[in-house]
C-alpha cells in the first residue's frame, strides 16, 4: 500500500483566515483612503482573500467598523443574566457598561480608531442606529426582567436609552482626551447620573 502524500502548499502570500486580520486590513485602508473611498474589493485584495470570503466574515463594509459586535452583545447578555437579583439595577448597569467596553491595552489604538470612525462617519450613522437598537434591546430585556415590566415599557426603554447615552458621552470624552481612561469615564458617567437624580 502506498502512502498518500499531501500536496505541497501553494506559493505566494499566506492567506488571511482570521476575521480580526481582515478587520485590520480594512482599518489600514480606512486610515489612508477614508471609509467612503474604500470598497469591499479593496479590503478583500488587501487582506489577500476573495470577495466571497469577505462576506463570510462580514455582511457589509459597514459591519467591519463594528467588529464582532454581535458576539459582544451575546457576552453582555450572558453577563447581565449572571448577576444575582439582589444587586441594585444601576450598579449592575454600571459594571456591565465598563465590562462591555473594556479594551486590552494592545487594542486601544484600534478601538479608538473604530469608535472615531463610527461616531464621525456620516455613511455609518444609519447603520449605527441599527446597532444601537440591538444594544439597547439587551439592556431593556435585562431591565424589564429586573423591574417586572414589559421590554417595550417606558421604564425598561428609559434604562436602555440612558445606558446608551452614558456610553456615547463617555466615548466622546475619551476621543477628545487621549489620556483619559474609558472605563473610568463610563463609571463616572453612571455615578454622575445617579447623583443628579438623587
Amino acid at each position: 500500500m502506498t502512502e498518500k502524500v499531501d500536496a505541497a502548499p501553494r506559493a505566494g502570500r499566506k492567506p488571511i483566515t482570521s476575521r480580526v486580520e481582515v478587520e485590520h486590513a480594512a482599518f489600514e485602508l480606512f486610515a489612508t483612503r477614508g471609509f467612503d473611498r474604500t470598497t469591499i474589493d479593496d479590503i478583500a485584495k488587501a487582506a489577500g482573500i476573495g470577495r466571497r470570503t469577505f462576506f463570510r466574515y462580514f455582511p457589509s463594509k459597514n459591519d467591519v467598523a463594528w467588529g464582532d459586535f454581535d458576539g459582544q452583545l451575546d457576552r453582555m447578555r450572558a453577563q447581565l443574566a449572571s448577576y444575582p437579583p439582589d444587586r441594585p439595577l444601576l450598579g449592575v448597569i454600571r459594571e456591565a457598561l465598563v465590562d462591555f467596553n473594556r479594551v486590552e491595552e494592545d487594542q486601544a489604538a484600534l478601538h479608538r480608531r473604530r469608535m472615531e470612525l463610527i461616531l464621525t462617519t456620516p455613511a455609518l450613522q444609519a447603520h449605527s442606529t441599527l446597532r444601537y437598537a440591538d444594544w439597547r434591546q439587551v439592556i431593556a430585556e435585562f431591565a424589564a426582567a429586573r423591574l417586572g415590566v414589559a421590554v417595550d415599557s417606558l421604564a425598561a426603554q428609559t434604562v436602555a436609552y440612558t445606558a446608551l447615552g452614558i456610553a456615547l458621552a463617555a466615548y466622546e470624552q475619551w476621543l477628545r482626551d487621549p489620556a483619559a481612561d474609558l472605563g473610568s469615564l463610563l463609571a463616572s458617567g453612571t455615578d454622575e447620573l445617579s447623583t443628579a437624580l438623587l
